[in-house]
């Protein structure tokens, strides 16, 4: 099993000179592709999203930066890639404490809708589960069905002394 299989890369977050986000990534792009680099440097982000203007009375969509002053970038962490990121023009640094930067957790590159990590369920068709995020937290259900491709279960909640079936999150909930 080769070095790539075993680690298919974190995401690391660099911090830029504000307004230099898009020259820092043509920039990698440009170095990865040169020096061939593609086992080490997997992408790179500047995350965006559109939003509403109005000007002149006139409602515009518009792409923004969602984390100005920052790119992501998934990559496997080596001497090599942390010079060559470290040493981009516009780079002021990778976000982290100390010299040894900290990839970001499953958890929070879902959160930030870089890249869709797909939930693992440890719980089964009638299981027992607790709610432990949204509107029904703390309420206790049996799984009913399991929808893998959307990533949703059916739990039936007793609500009001009546069961009443509710599709969750993998995520919202968690195997009692």
């Amino acid at each position: 099993m080769s070095e790539i299989e075993k680690d298919p890369g974190k995401w690391y977050v660099i911090h830029t000179y504000s307004g230099y986000e898009n020259k820092v990534k043509a920039n990698l792009e440009k170095t990865v592709e040169n020096r061939g680099l593609h086992d080490l440097i997997f992408e790179i982000k500047v995350p965006m999203e559109e939003q509403i203007e109005v000007k002149n009375g006139k409602r515009k969509a518009v792409l923004r930066k969602v984390f100005p002053g920052y790119v992501l970038v998934k990559m496997i962490m080596t001497d090599e890639s942390w010079y060559i990121i470290r040493n981009t023009r516009g780079v002021t640094g990778f976000v982290g404490p100390g010299s040894k930067p900290i990839p970001l957790t499953d958890e929070e590159v879902r959160s930030l809708g870089v890249e869709d990590i797909p939930v693992t369920l440890d719980a089964e068709v009638g299981d027992n589960v607790r709610v432990i995020s949204g509107p029904l937290e703390n309420f206790i259900g049996v799984i009913e069905e399991i929808y893998p491709d959307k990533q949703k279960v059916k739990v039936m909640v007793s609500m009001f002394g009546r069961d009443t079936p509710v599709e969750l999150d993998y995520d919202q909930i968690q195997k009692i």
